[in-house]
């Protein structure tokens, strides 16, 4: 079918409507005419994959990656990166009206970061993947299948396996290579099936060290010697985790443990840690979070992880309650916030905390994950009636529900900054202010 694209949409679509039906189609821009053939036909919708532009947008430009639009971890390569910031503040914009019926008029005030080599976290599938013989003639024998990495296809669970990844952290990108090497070598075990790595390195390229999570069908033979393997591969490489799912096996090898530095701080991050992916953008993204509320006597940090929050708001405010249900993370959080004896943690679920908790805040930051805050837990955060709240998201459609049921509850937008801690992807960190009435 020929469709012309209407607007893009979150989720990195460009909408468009086709004999009664809309239509969800990838890798377009606003205004194009583009042929698009169906994958998956709904009562009311349709979603399509691109088959060629017709009548291309002024706007678009050439991808930087080979593998765009068949890796599934970029959708905007060919959007120029000033417009891919305009088009997710409409969208976000959007979202808050469609699904939480909140008319923001005023301004969303965009934090943009460096285009590419960005992320300080990846994970990388490995499968095998056969090859043919170069000399071979058709109908000849292939060779044995040899280990690959990369990412899922775009809407599969097929590997796509890469040679460069732009958006990668330059040492994450060196690990990508040199694994990429070893697995063609036959160096790594056939039974290794995902390698997670993060980086501690800055922005000016220092501190380039490395956590490694290595997941595995079977436990390997000679754990000590792989990882001895992993770390010649892979330069900086401080600490292993392998893992048997299949076993419920899991072996470390290393300290367990980058630290990593945000501005004038330093937080201890772990191997089962959450932590912001963007190493150009964490320190801007807490200071917006923090440092603009006057502070107070009290402050409330739900979903505090590590304690990003955490601790600087332990200069601002009397007594900070950091509630965070990952174990993993309140580790990690106790040796952040040690020698600071205004933070106080409570390893437990947001919802059941709010259950029990009598005080009064000024202040409660929460930055929860995709799923949100669900109606019930917004409704025992309005109970505790903190004067204001700063709701960190990476999930609009969320979002929208949560703001809706706390205007109900009382409280009104004071103002939204949108994060692009994504670049290249449909992806967006949003920081809203709300004042109690």
């Amino acid at each position: 079918m020929e469709v012309t694209i209407e607007k893009l949409i979150y989720g990195g679509d460009g909408l468009a409507h086709h004999e009664g039906a809309t239509i969800f189609v990838p890798f377009v821009l606003p205004a194009e005419r583009v042929s698009a053939e169906p994958v998956e036909q709904k009562k009311k919708f349709v979603r399509a994959q691109l088959t060629g532009v017709l009548e291309a947008s002024p706007g678009r430009i050439e991808p930087r990656c080979p593998h765009f639009g068949t890796c599934g971890g970029c959708n905007y390569q060919h959007v120029p990166y000033e417009r891919q910031l305009a088009y997710k503040a409409d969208i976000l914009r959007e979202t808050l009206r469609r699904i939480g019926r909140i008319e923001w008029t005023g301004d969303i005030a965009t934090h943009a970061s460096p285009e590419w080599a960005y992320r300080n976290r990846a994970q990388w599938k490995v499968r095998p993947i056969r090859a043919r013989n170069a000399d071979a003639a058709p109908g000849d024998s292939v060779d044995d299948a040899k280990l690959a990495i990369g990412y899922f296809r775009a809407n599969s669970t097929a590997l796509c396996a890469v040679e460069d990844c732009a958006i990668l952290a330059p040492s994450l990108l060196t690990a990508l290579l040199s694994l990429r090497a070893s697995l063609a070598a036959g160096t790594l075990p056939r039974g290794l099936r995902e390698i997670e790595a993060f980086t501690a390195e800055e922005a000016d390229g220092s501190n380039a060290r490395l956590l490694l999570t290595a997941t595995f069908a079977g436990f390997p033979s000679r754990a000590a010697e792989l990882a001895e393997t992993f770390r010649k591969i892979m330069p900086g490489l401080e600490s292993t985790v392998f893992h048997d799912p299949g076993r419920d096996r899991m072996e470390l090898f290393g300290p367990g443990f980058l630290d990593y530095n945000v501005g004038d701080a330093k937080y201890r991050v772990g191997h089962f840690s959450f932590f912001q992916v963007n190493r150009f953008l964490c320190a801007e993204l807490m200071r917006e979070a923090v440092d603009r509320d006057p502070g107070g006597r009290l402050a409330l940090d739900l979903f505090a992880g590590v304690g990003l929050f955490s601790v600087p708001l332990a200069a601002k405010f009397g007594r900070v309650v950091a509630v965070e249900s990952n174990p993993a993370a309140t580790r990690d959080l106790e040796v952040n916030a040690r020698g600071n004896a205004a933070i106080e943690i409570r390893t437990a679920d947001v919802a059941r905390f709010l259950e029990r908790y009598k005080e009064r805040p000024q202040l409660v930051v929460l930055d929860p994950p995709r799923a949100g805050m669900m109606p019930g837990t917004v409704a025992l955060l309005a109970k505790v009636g903190a004067a204001r709240i700063t709701y960190v998201s990476c999930e609009p459609p969320t979002l929208a529900r949560d703001l809706a049921a706390l205007r109900e509850a009382g409280y009104e937008i004071s103002g939204v900054h949108l994060f692009d801690l994504f670049p290249q992807t449909f992806h967006m960190e949003t920081v809203v202010r709300l004042q109690r009435k």
